[in-house]
């Protein structure tokens, strides 16, 4: 058994005498241990490090991305909130497959357990794990743009009971706001996917202002802030603008109107 903490402690060196693809399989199985630890500062840190740094061929990186797919159905909660974290890097560094895109979409939105942090096991992030996905292919030229503005309201009007408390709101926001900032986004479509929450809002439940409302309503807060001072995008240390932001910022006002009205 590899001394990953070692590992972490020489800056992440591949060990000497060891293939990456013997080292990868060791990391793979660690990366969905309940101990944070072992899963978060070893498996991650050091997966996301060598990801990052090229030290993995394209080829692993696609396997990899593969072996990631079938953990959005695992029955353990760490280990289907670290499938989006790695494919994120691997996407990140320049490998992606199509296949990769519909099992992400489809437990993204159907995800139940939406704890950021547990005291056992650690950060879980469900919300903000895919948020950081969902955002590195928002801005991939080879996927629809609208597809995951779409995605994006469809997991914050899933009814849950939990209301986000980790910056998990911050996180999608920020994901939805970079995925507007592609200029191959028409106007409607800058506007129109937020077309779901105007006829949500405009018939709320019976109960009154549920979590999924609290958390959409949050989450596109954080998108109007963005949209009116622009964002840093990747690596660019310079303010990206939204291409559409007075129109994006208008149809937010209208969102915020019916919930909020005594401010706008």
């Amino acid at each position: 058994m590899t001394d990953w903490a070692q590992v972490r402690e020489a800056g992440y060196a591949v060990p000497e005498g060891r293939s990456t693809g013997e080292l990868v399989a060791e990391l793979m199985g660690m990366l969905r241990s309940p101990d944070p630890v072992v899963r978060d500062r070893q498996a991650y840190a050091v997966l996301a490090t060598w990801i990052g740094r090229g030290v993995l061929t394209a080829e692993e990186l696609q396997a990899l991305g593969d072996e990631m797919i079938p953990r959005f159905g695992d029955p353990e909660i760490q280990a289907r909130t670290f499938a989006p974290l790695i494919l994120d890097c691997i996407v990140s560094a320049g490998v992606y497959e199509p296949h990769w895109v519909p099992p992400f979409e489809r437990w993204y939105v159907a995800e139940e357990d939406l704890r950021g942090y547990d005291e056992k096991l650690g950060w879980l992030h469900a919300i903000a794990h895919g948020a950081d996905l969902l955002g590195t292919l928002g801005q991939h030229a080879a996927v629809e743009p609208i597809q995951m503005l779409r995605l994006g309201i469809g997991r914050l009007l899933t009814p849950t009971s939990y209301v986000l408390r980790d910056m998990e709101d911050d996180r999608l926001g920020y994901a939805l706001a970079a995925t507007l900032t592609r200029d191959d986004l028409t106007e409607s479509d800058a506007v129109e996917w937020l077309d779901p929450v105007i006829r949500a809002l405009s018939n709320p439940p019976a109960e009154g202002i549920t979590p999924e409302v609290t958390n959409t309503i949050r989450t596109l807060r954080v998108v109007y802030v963005l949209a009116d001072h622009s964002l840093r995008v990747g690596d660019e240390k310079k303010l990206t603008p939204i291409p559409h932001r007075e129109q994006v910022k208008t149809r937010l006002a209208d969102v915020f109107r019916i919930v909020t009205p005594y401010y706008l």
